[in-house]
């Protein structure tokens, strides 16, 4: 019995052994199927970059006139309509106040009365002369007459500038374009009673051949700027349209404000653009570029990189082919498709750029180099920006 339980214990080891030897060799042979996953990687070096400020701003035509009445009357025709072009010295609209035709006519019948009158005086002259000569009547009756004749002269002149400010007042009830311009809104309808105190202009003429943007920068950017004479006039700056394309004029800073915006604490600055297809319109919004180069920039997609709690990530692969995460700095291009890095990589640093949400320190890769002319995310005619809080 003992020799048959002893058999038994032999019969269950050698089937433990090889069962555990079978584990074993299917473990090797597991991790010897196992492949390392392969990964996009970039080698980042240093380029020059044109990096770019970003302000919001306001375009204006570089003239912008309120159309107002000078007189009161009622809109009595509107020749033109919002949105349209008109030329200088084109009508625009018609008032309705006839008091201003009869000051015409009474000034002109009080010029024909003063002619009369001057024509009598004169004749008094021209008789009382000989009459002095022969020492008829005095000396100073002529004087009397010759004084009476200047004052029915001063009569005729005053009597022609009443007329001549009659006659001002009738065309002021035909208005027309000061400049050559587009049309804005008529807030004004036929029949409306409209004088020079109203709040609203009957319309306004903007001149768009050239415009002006105008934005804000800060204190500190103040400074900034004009250390690195990014505000001299020589210097070209950029329009970001609000489709995100860029205009395809470059502009010109005119000016900046002399003194600092106590309510703001910011300066107001001017560009000047030309506007030669019209595209620009008084009242757009539009994003300034100021352009500044950067030197040695380390460019990578923003693909390559993820948050945590508000800080930025990326993955590079150190010396034994593994992942590693480290927490870098950056700047957004105007793409939002790439970042500069200003902190957390050298040169040299290899970037994991692909694939990096199954990632984890530690995890080993296949590496597999890609050049940065053939990331797509850096090839970019955009140019380079930094972001700017500054609000107009």
């Amino acid at each position: 019995m003992k020799t048959k339980k002893n058999n038994f214990k032999i019969w269950y080891l050698v089937l433990f052994i090889g069962l555990l030897s079978t584990s074993c060799n299917s473990n090797k042979d597991a991790d010897k199927n196992e492949t390392v996953a392969e990964y996009q990687v970039l080698k980042v070096s240093p380029e020059t970059i044109e990096l770019y400020r970003e302000f919001p701003g306001t375009i204006e035509g570089i003239e912008n006139i309120e159309i107002r009445p000078k007189i009161e009357g009622f809109i009595e025709k509107v020749w033109v309509d919002e949105g349209e072009y008109v030329e200088k010295g084109q009508r625009l609209f018609l008032l309705n106040a006839p008091e201003y035709e009869q000051e015409v006519l009474s000034a002109q019948a009080a010029i024909n009365s003063a002619k009369a009158e001057v024509s009598s005086a004169q004749l008094s002259v021209e008789k009382a002369k000989p009459l002095v000569e022969r020492e008829i009547i005095s000396s100073f009756e002529l004087a009397s007459a010759q004084n009476t004749l200047i004052a029915k002269k001063a009569a005729l002149e005053q009597a022609k500038t009443n007329l001549a400010n009659a006659k001002t007042n009738l065309n002021y009830t035909r208005i027309t374009a000061p400049v050559s311009g587009y049309i804005g809104s008529l807030p004004y309808k036929l029949g409306s009673l409209v004088n020079s105190g109203n709040t609203e202009p009957l319309t306004t003429v903007s001149n768009i051949k050239q415009v002006y943007a105008y934005f804000s920068i800060n204190e500190k950017t103040y400074l900034e700027f004009s250390k690195e004479g990014l505000l001299n006039n020589n210097n070209d700056v950029s329009l970001l349209l609000p489709d995100y394309s860029l205009f395809d004029q470059k502009g010109k800073i005119q000016t900046v404000s002399g003194q600092v915006d106590e309510e703001t604490g910011s300066f107001n600055v001017r560009a000047i653009f030309d506007n030669p297809d019209n595209l620009l319109r008084t009242g757009n919004s539009a994003t300034i570029q100021l352009p500044k180069t950067v030197k040695d920039a380390l460019l990578i997609p923003q693909a390559a990189t993820y948050e945590i709690q508000g800080k930025v990530y990326a993955y590079i692969v150190d010396a034994q082919s593994e992942a590693k995460s480290t927490k870098i700095e950056v700047t957004p291009t105007v793409s939002r498709k790439a970042y500069i890095v200003t902190s957390g990589l050298k040169t040299g640093d290899q970037v994991i750029i692909e694939g990096i949400n199954t990632l984890s320190s530690g995890k080993k890769i296949k590496v597999v180099a890609v050049d940065a002319s053939d990331v797509a995310s850096l090839k970019t005619d955009s140019p380079v920006s930094t972001n700017s809080s500054e609000t107009k």
